[in-house]
């Protein structure tokens, strides 16, 4: 928990929060009430921990942090005689104020359900809605410290400041079409290279963004044959045992590789966790046609489905634990249960939404 080395890349403030996340998720995912009551003092103490470090910043009253930085990336600060400074130390980087939102929201939606700390709500709201926010910058994409301040490297390999749209999902096409323009705009800038673990995540920010063949290409990056023999640099790719070559190793580039197919496959994010097939398939040949069994979706539902020619043919929705489901229905398709219709096709697809019993399983046709 203690700074290392070197400001470049040896201090990540919010990294605690951030490892709060899997908690909540764990959670949206299979909705165990009895895991949640078990973690949520973490969730709590880690709220406690920021509520405490946060300063308001003095110009616009933003709860910030500080200091802190953008995890290995640097910036040049403005300067008359164009010797412009290098800098890593900052306040408010944008990755900092996302999963701060993010450590807060979570928190209070579980001190929801469980019933507890509804006095604090009051200022973590306030917090919330008054920290720092994505700033669109005047290249078009997203800021990634407080100011606009110019990249010291443009293609830089993190792209920490779009934690926001990957695995956090404040920033999506259909809520915030804005800020998913200028993450976009930011990926464009800072190109597709970069380490293993750097393309793997870049793959889960293309498929956020609903770009199926852009995140193709950095999926054969990451799966391209690397040597064994190649032990140091930035070149990535993968072993012939298929570890993602850093080099020489780093796990999260499979992670986070089988994460992006995923994504790929089936989102789940966003307001009420709506179910969304194929939201980023290729148009490549080798995706025309295929067969999923057994995916996870958030709310607890297991789902299969397959596909031809690009285009959804037909799917199962099993609900593990009752409640509402969400979905996206593609145009065309009708929601059955069992032989009954529960809701008719449409000319366009549109978010619908249907009660479900625990163990039964719907159909999509």
């Amino acid at each position: 928990t203690s700074p290392g080395e070197s400001a470049v890349w040896g201090s990540t403030l919010t990294g605690g929060a951030w490892l709060c996340e899997h908690i909540w998720q764990h959670y949206l995912f299979t909705h165990d009430i009895d895991f949640l009551k078990e973690y949520y003092s973490v969730l709590k103490q880690a709220t406690d921990f920021f509520e405490s470090l946060l300063i308001k910043e003095p110009k616009k009253g933003y709860w910030i942090t500080a200091p802190s930085n953008s995890p290995e990336n640097a910036y040049l600060l403005p300067s008359k005689d164009n010797k412009k400074q290098v800098g890593n130390t900052c306040v408010a980087p944008t990755m900092d104020m996302q999963i701060v939102r993010e450590l807060f929201s979570n928190t209070m939606q579980a001190a929801t359900i469980l019933g507890v700390d509804g006095d604090k709500f009051s200022q973590w709201t306030d917090i919330i809605k008054h920290t720092a926010p994505n700033r669109i910058g005047k290249k078009g994409d997203l800021n990634e410290w407080l100011d606009d301040w110019e990249d010291a490297d443009p293609h830089h390999r993190h792209v920490s400041h779009l934690y926001g749209l990957y695995p956090y999902d404040e920033i999506t096409p259909w809520d915030t079409p804005k800020l998913a323009k200028a993450a976009e705009k930011t990926l464009q800038i800072r190109g597709d290279g970069g380490t293993g673990w750097s393309r793997a995540w870049k793959i889960n920010f293309w498929a956020r963004l609903q770009d199926g063949d852009h995140a193709l290409i950095l999926l054969r990056q990451l799966l391209r044959p690397v040597s064994s023999e190649i032990t140091t640099g930035q070149v990535g790719g993968s072993y012939a045992n298929l570890f993602c070559a850093h080099p020489p190793f780093q796990i999260d580039g499979n992670f986070g590789g089988a994460a992006g197919i995923a994504e790929m496959l089936l989102q789940s994010h966003g307001k009420q966790n709506v179910i969304r097939f194929l939201p980023a398939l290729p148009s490549h040949p080798d995706w025309e046609n295929g067969v999923m069994k057994g995916m996870k979706a958030r709310n607890n539902f297991e789902v299969s489905f397959s596909w031809q020619q690009h285009q959804l043919q037909e799917a199962t929705i099993t609900s593990l634990v009752g409640g509402k489901c969400y979905l996206l229905l593609p145009a065309g398709k009708s929601i059955y249960h069992h032989s009954t219709m529960l809701i008719k096709a449409s000319k366009k697809a549109k978010v619908v939404s249907f009660d479900t019993l625990k163990g039964e399983s719907y159909q999509i046709q």
